[in-house]
């Protein structure tokens, strides 16, 4: 009887764990929207960042000394301090967000003593198809778990393109824990669709990377 109701409770436990991991993904797939911003405490974790290390988004999305950057969906600030900090003084970074709540998190983290020199993060509240930035004036654009989020892709990356100077770059990285989760193939299908040129794949099917370029007409 004992062994029943190990056997029992067992595969209940699978079935629950199942349902929370299939459930948010049927649900994504059909309704778009922006990750809560209770949700904040996770996207700032040590699991996360293990998981999806600042040093590997840094590296593989191309970031350098002295870029202008914007990330799209940048949350609380999860990588947006590393960002800053390898663009360093002479580079800046948007940090745009549709949350007023996730910008609200993110200043309260540059305010905090360890973090205040950090000099070059610019917050911003703002939507993907209307970015309060003029033509040309990005020599790079970071998506982290991002992209799917938006319930109009080519809407916001024909902007992304707008904002983006000739050979600048868009790096877009997906995490295969994230409900919204894309195949490599699928977003490449995607930023191609809207003019964007593969230049570079890094990292493998658990987390990976695609540097795009906006070609030089």
């Amino acid at each position: 009887m004992t062994n029943e109701i190990l056997l029992y409770a067992g595969a209940a436990i699978a079935a629950v764990a199942a349902y929370l991991t299939v459930a948010p993904r049927i649900l994504r797939r059909h309704y778009k929207f922006p990750v809560p911003s209770f949700v904040a405490p996770f996207l700032d974790s040590r699991l996360r960042k293990t998981m999806q290390p600042p040093h590997k988004i840094v590296e593989r999305s191309g970031i350098r000394e002295a870029m202008t950057v914007m990330e799209l969906g940048c949350g609380p600030g999860t990588y947006t301090l590393d960002i800053a900090r390898a663009v360093g003084d002479r580079g800046r970074i948007y940090a745009v967000d549709i949350q007023r709540a996730m910008i609200d998190k993110l200043e309260k983290k540059l305010q905090k003593p360890e973090n205040r020199d950090v000099q070059n993060v610019i917050p911003k509240v703002a939507n993907a198809y209307e970015l309060p930035l003029p033509e040309d004036c990005l020599d790079s654009v970071v998506l982290i778990c991002a992209l799917q989020e938006i319930p109009d892709r080519q809407r916001a990356l024909g902007e992304l393109y707008r904002v983006l100077r000739p050979r600048g770059v868009l790096a877009v990285s997906e995490w295969a824990v994230d409900p919204d989760y894309p195949l490599r193939g699928t977003t490449k299908r995607i930023c191609e669709q809207a003019g964007f040129k593969l230049r570079e794949s890094r990292g493998n099917l658990f987390h990976y990377t695609l540097q795009f370029e906006k070609p030089s007409e």
